[in-house]
């Protein structure tokens, strides 16, 4: 998939499916898991099929960068409402990262951060693997993230030497 401005058009023709849709119906097809972990989420579309998922009956787990989490279109507040649990780094680094895994089956990544600037405005690319050696690194990636983001071993205070 690539996304880049889509052009509107008004016009009574059929148009083909967009790579927003394609996306967002992808990640509504998960039926077991959904880990998401990207950078920031704001774009309404995607952070709604996960929504959708999670409601489904879905693992949903979601990691995301904790500089980007507090601003006030970002969803993770309504991901956490809704009983989804969403972690978080905790250093002056970025959590980059910008990927999905469905079931633990299919991979979305690519430089496409999830949110209306770079969905409808940036020049971005989204890939869609199926190889499971693939799968099964950033499965791995993802579970080692979520274990170092474990709220349980914060530090909330400076350690004494």
């Amino acid at each position: 998939l690539l996304l880049a401005s889509p052009g509107r058009c008004d016009c009574p023709l059929p148009h083909r499916e967009s790579a927003l849709s394609r996306m967002a119906r992808l990640l509504l097809s998960a039926r077991r898991s959904l880990d998401v972990c990207v950078f920031t989420i704001s774009s309404l579309d995607l952070s709604g099929s996960v929504l959708v998922a999670h409601e489904r009956g879905v693992r949903v787990r979601v990691i995301t960068d904790s500089d980007y989490m507090a601003l006030a279109s970002s969803q993770v507040g309504t991901f956490r409402k809704a009983g989804i649990e969403v972690r978080h780094d905790q250093d002056t680094n970025y959590m980059h990262h910008k990927f999905a895994l469905i079931d633990e089956s299919i991979l979305i990544t690519g430089s496409l951060n999830w949110s209306a600037q770079a969905i409808f405005r940036n020049k971005e690319n989204v890939i869609i693997i199926k190889d499971a050696d693939i799968v099964k690194a950033f499965t791995e990636e993802f579970g080692r993230l979520w274990n170092e983001y474990d709220p349980t071993k914060y530090s909330f205070s400076p350690q004494s030497s």
